[in-house]
């Protein structure tokens, strides 16, 4: 059928529709009242699509366009719920995200009748276990952070919530995340948004990030004020002070906060005027290099009381990363943590071209940073956090072997508190009330309910974790190799990740330490 057999075919039937209806109202049927409206406004919608200009699809396609347009808005739904196998869906897929909605409703976490996934394909990963399983406590399962430079060292789970602002967030959210944390002994980082008084509301433990907008620590043009620091990095819940330099989902980018999201309350925890488009650039304005940086660093330890200090960053070019670590070994200035965080971490907003294509992912990142530290014998200084796609016990395991030695999860958290998955979180329009600032819909949000599930999934995934460990013969963290981890590269070729990212020993240089398969391997 051509367009114009379709527009006629349209006219055709909002005619009849326009006739029975008038045919039912005269008979007297009281249906046809009911029908009128439906009939009239299908009717003028057809005629307003044949003559307007904008979208040529419904000038030629009168009414059936629209209906193009309906389904293609609901196809992501209609995917996911109707047509997507259980380990088909991006960025998570159906099992996954039901193992979190498990472990929050602390309910039944088994899964029947054997492995979905083709352990024959490439990418198939597992983990050697021992002959001689044993028994590992899930509550010893945490991390000291801090080295001899700090003065109140953090005592950190190995799992903790990653960074997500208030803004990005609702308030709701942000409370339900602190209350899990407070519950569960885990910590809750602020994102770069500044600390809200939702991430103060049940005492949970706080990383503070400080991003480039200095949020919540700036004076009247923007820079960094030590004042506002000092006084904001005293408050008890605050454990670590964590800079962030890039993220996964938008590396090497700034961003802005729209007029329209600057309320008042928001203006003022983040110390702008409340109102007006405000700017994050993409780099900090008090230090331009990675001895500043260093400098900077210190300066925030000695602001904060000694806490422990750390900055936050998604690898781009290892040469670079390699000249901060000869700043380290030159000043003697060592930060007490470095977040690694991949780039296929989460956002609620960013440009496809750098979520698709800028950023070092992270298994490649950890190893070139563990591999340099190692290199400018700086490891024993510093504490390595990663972040970026972590849900499972096992996901955590994998990055262990890699080095690591906190992780952090974003997405995870968010599922726990009745994330969906919609996609909608730069929409302002989150169904659930989770990455939205409309109070009709993050009231939705019950932080009773929900600070209790984000506790229960962080403790359910813990003790996956400490039973995986238990299962390989690991008592410790630190005895989680990259050897005791495998991949399948090809159908009949399989590798270990020690064979996979292990640097180059006969190597001097730096550069060398590069991983990846095509490197080493």
């Amino acid at each position: 059928m051509n367009h114009r057999m379709a527009r006629w075919a349209i006219y055709l039937i909002c005619l009849l529709l326009d006739a029975g209806v008038a045919a039912s109202i005269s008979r007297g049927y009281l249906s046809g009242w009911f029908l009128l409206p439906v009939a009239v406004g299908l009717t003028l919608l057809t005629i307003y699509d044949r003559f307007q200009s904008k979208h040529a699809l419904l000038r030629n396609y009168p009414l059936l366009g629209r209906a193009r347009y309906l389904l293609e808005q609901i196809r992501p739904e209609m995917r996911q719920y109707f047509f997507e196998s259980d380990t088909d869906g991006r960025p998570f897929n159906r099992r996954q995200r039901a193992v979190v909605y498990q472990r929050a409703k602390d309910v039944k976490q088994t899964v029947a009748f054997g492995a979905l996934d083709n352990m024959y394909e490439p990418g198939y990963e597992w983990v050697a276990h021992s002959a001689f399983p044993v028994k590992v406590s899930a509550d010893h399962l945490r991390v000291t952070i801090g080295n001899k430079q700090c003065d109140k060292p953090y005592d950190a789970s190995l799992l903790n919530i990653s960074a997500m602002s208030y803004g990005a967030l609702s308030k709701t959210a942000i409370a339900s995340l602190n209350g899990g944390a407070q519950i569960g002994g885990f910590a809750h980082n602020t994102g770069e948004g500044g600390i809200s008084p939702y991430h103060l509301q049940h005492g949970g433990h706080l990383i503070w990030q400080i991003g480039t907008g200095y949020f919540g620590c700036r004076d009247d043009k923007g820079n960094f004020s030590a004042e506002l620091f000092a006084a904001a990095a005293s408050e008890p819940a605050v454990k670590m002070i964590e800079l962030k330099l890039s993220q996964g989902a938008k590396p090497g980018k700034g961003g802005v906060l729209p007029a329209a999201k600057n309320t008042p309350e928001i203006a003022a925890i983040r110390k702008i005027k409340p109102g007006t488009n405000v700017l994050s650039p993409a780099g900090h304005t008090a230090f331009s290099d990675e001895y500043g940086m260093l400098a900077f660093l210190q300066q925030l330890r000695k602001l904060s009381g000694g806490k422990p200090v750390g900055f936050k960053l998604c690898i781009g070019r290892a040469d670079e990363f390699e000249r901060i670590c000869i700043a380290m070994v030159n000043t003697g200035i060592y930060p007490d943590f470095i977040t690694i965080d991949g780039a296929e971490g989460g956002t609620g907003a960013a440009p496809l071209e750098f979520t698709d294509a800028v950023g070092m992912p992270l298994y490649d990142a950890l190893a070139l940073v563990v591999n340099l530290l190692k290199h400018h014998r700086l490891r024993s200084h510093i504490k390595i956090m990663a972040s970026g796609k972590v849900i499972t016990g096992f996901d955590i395991l994998k990055l262990l072997a890699m080095g690591a030695d906190a992780c952090y999860s974003a997405r995870g958290m968010m599922l726990a508190l009745g994330c969906i998955q919609a996609l909608q979180c730069d929409s302002g329009s989150c169904p659930v009330g989770v990455a939205t600032q409309d109070p009709h819909l993050y009231q939705a949000v019950n932080v009773a309910d929900k600070k209790i599930r984000v506790a229960n999934y962080h403790r359910n995934t813990i003790a996956a974790l400490a039973e995986l460990m238990g299962a390989c013969g690991f008592q410790h963290p630190t005895q989680v190799t990259p050897s005791a981890l495998f991949r399948r590269i090809t159908r009949t070729d399989i590798k270990s990740y020690e064979q996979i990212y292990a640097p180059d020993h006969a190597s001097t240089s730096g550069a060398a330490l590069y991983p990846g398969p095509s490197v080493n391997n």
